[in-house]
C-alpha cells in the first residue's frame, strides 16, 4: 500500500511539473518579447542574462534540480574574452542548465528542430541562437556555420555548441562532430571545455521525466586554437574529445572513490 502511495504522489508530482514547464517558457517568451518591442530588439545580452537565466533556474527548482559549478577559476578567465564554449550532451537538462548559467556575452547553438516548441523557438530568436540542420544537410551546415563565423567575428560575442551534436545516452563520450572546431580554426578563439556531470538515478536522457538532485558543471582550461590549421582540423577534433573521455574517467574514478569514503 506504501509504495502504491508513493508511486501515486510521484505521478502526481511530475504532471504537476509537466504543466507547470510549458507555462513558465511561456511565460518567459512573453515576457522576452515585451521586454524587446519596448527596446527595439537591441539588448539581446539583457534578454539572455536577465530574463532567460533567470526562468532557466526557475525551471530548475521546478525540477528540485540545483547546479554546482567547478573551476571557478578557469570560467573566471573564459568570461574575460570571445570563447568557444563546448560540452558533452546527454539529456534534457543540459539545455536549461545551460541557459541558468547566464554564460555573459554568449549565443547558443541549438537544433533548429526545438523552433517547432513555440515559446522555445521564440525565446531562442530574440537571444540570437544559431539554428542547427542534420548532418545530412552538409551544405546547409556550411551556410549556418559562415554565417555565425561572420557575425561572431564582427560582434566579439561567445558562443556555445556540443559537438556531440545530439543526446548521447551510453554513459560514454560520444562522436564530434567538426563544426565547432572549424569555428575555432576561422576565429582562432580559445576551446574552453565544459563536463556536465549528471547522476544517473536524476537524468531523464532523451525524455523529461527529471529527478531531483544537483548537476556539476566543470570547466577546464581553455585550449589555444591561435596556431590551428584546417588541414588539422580532425586531428584537433580527436584531441579535444580524448580529453573529454580521460576527464570523464577522472571523474567517475573520483566520485567512486567519494562514495566508497562515504560508505
Amino acid at each position: 500500500m506504501k509504495q502504491k502511495l508513493t508511486h501515486f504522489f510521484r505521478h502526481i508530482l511530475f504532471m504537476t511539473r509537466m504543466v507547470l514547464s510549458p507555462l513558465l517558457l511561456t511565460l518567459c517568451s512573453a515576457l522576452m518579447l515585451l521586454v524587446a518591442i519596448f527596446t527595439l530588439f537591441r539588448q539581446r545580452r539583457f534578454y539572455a542574462e536577465y530574463i532567460a537565466a533567470p526562468f532557466g533556474r526557475l525551471m530548475l527548482f521546478i525540477w528540485g534540480i540545483k547546479i554546482e559549478v567547478h573551476g571557478k577559476e578557469a570560467y573566471d578567465r573564459a568570461i574575460q574574452q570571445q570563447v568557444i564554449y563546448i560540452s558533452n550532451h546527454t539529456s534534457t537538462i543540459d539545455i536549461f542548465a545551460l541557459i541558468a548559467l547566464g554564460l555573459p556575452n554568449t549565443r547558443f547553438f541549438l537544433s533548429g528542430f526545438l523552433r517547432k516548441i513555440l515559446p522555445l523557438g521564440l525565446i531562442g530568436y530574440l537571444i540570437g541562437n544559431f539554428w542547427t540542420v542534420p548532418q545530412e544537410q552538409p551544405e546547409q551546415r556550411v551556410a549556418i556555420f559562415k554565417t555565425a563565423s561572420d557575425e561572431l567575428r564582427l560582434t566579439g560575442e561567445s558562443v556555445y555548441l556540443s559537438p556531440e551534436g545530439e543526446r548521447v545516452t551510453t554513459g560514454k563520450i560520444g562522436h564530434f562532430n567538426k563544426g565547432a572546431f572549424h569555428l575555432a580554426t576561422a576565429l582562432s578563439v580559445p576551446i574552453v571545455p565544459m563536463y556536465l556531470s549528471i547522476p544517473p538515478q536524476i537524468n531523464p536522457g532523451t525524455g523529461f521525466n527529471a529527478g531531483a538532485g544537483t548537476v556539476s558543471i566543470y570547466f577546464g582550461d581553455a585550449i589555444d586554437t591561435s596556431d590551428w590549421q584546417l588541414n588539422e582540423l580532425n586531428e584537433n577534433k580527436e584531441k579535444v574529445r580524448d580529453l573529454f573521455v580521460n576527464w570523464q574517467q577522472q571523474l567517475i574514478m573520483h566520485n567512486n572513490e567519494a562514495d566508497m569514503n562515504a560508505s
